[in-house]
């Protein structure tokens, strides 16, 4: 799977389709200092300034993590006459979004949030924004932009609500309408407690906090997922994605999957939700489903809350994880039997079917690769029975292993076919096929199904024998020969 991830963030900036972003853009601003000492005039910290800088918050900061990402994005949002609009549009004009969609107003002001920083700590936040209603010519305005938009047939629409007041009922109704006719998924990071506007929408990324407050149950009540999918039917949703934070993000569709947060360092989660929900609308883009965008935008969170301020993930970033990642979960692979015990648990919940084969797999050919693959498509999940040192050494003579068993271990659970490698030590795998009980054993056609160790009691539990076809010429003993010719 991992694998697979990979190779779609890497055809990303591929892609000819593109997003579509509407919601409350704002610009980011920070000042960066240290603190010294304390000011003489009033019980406050005096920052000495070092530096400062701008960056697309909001709906914007949506959009730049698509962009960055190497998605061709619009976006549309609402800003003032003033220098933070300037601002705001050279940010997303250098990573490639035209500004045109930026409906100005004479009424209100750009969104800005200014926050002071020391360190990793914020001091102080200032915020400038209007809080009247939208008039009717905004809207009007507003509206006329997103009905130009649409046009071009974005892939997917995303409506990034932070409550300013652009997503209105009348706009989140007109925008759901319209792509539901058009057949374009609608994604939304909302805010409030009355979701009734997003009636409709493909899905919404809520975090856990938003969740409970749209349920109007407490955030620790334990009926928060059984709530939540109940709201999923209400808004007729196809599915929910509830975000929360070092609990991880539970998406609810047909049935829920939990997958666990991953951030190793926290510096600060605010735009992780942007990052989120960009992450799973280019995932779906790509043509993944919802559980693997899914997948993809809890490493993308992992990376962006792991920084300071409000910074977009991109594709290089991603990629990075993804390979840091992919090594992880491979040498995860490698378990002893209580590990991989654990593991079957949640295999055999999702009823999914296993596979078991052994062998000693020394200097790994193409032929032992054939194997295991062919072996994978017996079931869902393989696992592998590795001689340990001291019974390839029992079966094969002095001379052998030719690669120690950690080394071997470690280089089969890179291959995508194995999903789990465990070493035993005794000259058959019966007691370990006794003790895991899998669905099917696997063994080569070079046997009878009558040779197979465990392979009688895999049939008394209901399981089966796969015999699987050799690669003639391919073997060890083969390779060390020409090695000592």
């Amino acid at each position: 799977m991992q694998q697979k991830l990979l190779d779609t963030v890497k055809l990303f900036n591929k892609s000819k389709q593109h997003a579509l972003v509407i919601g409350d853009v704002m610009l980011d601003r920070y000042l960066i200092g240290s603190v010294g000492r304390i000011s003489p005039e009033a019980p406050v910290p005096i920052v000495l300034l070092n530096t400062q800088n701008e960056r697309a918050g909001g709906a914007a900061n949506v959009a730049a993590n698509l962009a960055l990402l190497g998605i061709k994005t619009q976006l549309i949002g609402c800003v003032g006459n003033d220098i933070e609009a300037a601002s705001l549009g050279k940010l997303i004009t250098d990573i490639g979004i035209d500004p045109k969609g930026l409906v100005i107003s004479k009424q209100r002001p750009t969104i800005a949030k200014t926050r002071i920083v020391s360190g990793h700590q914020q001091m102080m936040r200032l915020d400038q924004e209007s809080h009247s209603a939208f008039t009717v010519d905004e809207t009007k305005a507003v509206l006329s932009a997103i009905q130009i938009a649409l046009k071009t047939n974005p892939a997917v629409v995303i409506l990034s609500d932070y409550a300013k007041g652009l997503l209105s009922l009348e706009v989140c109704q007109a925008v759901i309408a319209q792509c539901n006719a058009q057949q374009i998924p609608v994604l939304v990071d909302p805010k409030g407690s009355d979701y009734s506007k997003y009636v409709g929408a493909t899905a919404l990324t809520p975090n856990k906090k938003e969740t409970a407050e749209a349920c109007k149950i407490d955030i620790n009540d334990a009926s928060l997922i059984a709530k939540a999918s109940a709201l999923k039917a209400q808004l007729g949703l196809a599915f929910l994605a509830v975000t929360r934070g070092e609990e991880g993000i539970t998406l609810i569709d047909e049935s829920t999957h939990h997958l666990p947060a991953i951030a190793k360092q926290v510096f600060d989660v605010s735009g992780a939700g942007d990052t989120v929900i960009a992450t799973l609308a280019a995932g779906l883009i790509a043509e993944l489903n919802p559980l693997q965008s899914l997948q993809l935008a809890n490493i993308a969170a992992a990376v962006v809350v792991g920084k300071v301020g409000t910074v977009p993930i991109t594709q290089a970033d991603l990629i990075e994880a993804l390979n840091a990642e992919q090594g992880s979960v491979q040498a995860h692979k490698v378990c002893d039997l209580a590990e991989l015990k654990a593991k079957m648990a949640a295999w055999k919940l999702a009823k999914q079917k296993i596979v078991f084969t052994n062998g000693c797999f020394d200097l790994l050919h193409a032929g032992h690769v054939t194997y295991l693959e062919a072996a994978k498509k017996r079931g869902d999940k393989l696992i592998l029975g590795l001689n340990t040192d001291r019974s390839v050494s029992a079966l094969k003579g002095p001379s052998r292993p030719v690669v120690h068993e950690d080394d071997r271990a470690r280089v089969l659970a890179a291959l995508e076919s194995v999903d789990a490698v465990i070493l035993f030590d005794e000259d058959t795998p019966l007691n370990l096929i006794n003790a895991i009980k899998p669905n099917v054993i696997a063994k080569g056609s070079d046997y009878s199904a009558n040779q197979v160790v465990g392979g009688k009691e895999v049939q008394s539990w209901g399981g089966e024998i796969a015999l699987i076809d050799l690669v003639e010429g391919r073997s060890t003993s083969n390779i060390i020969k020409k090695m000592n010719a």
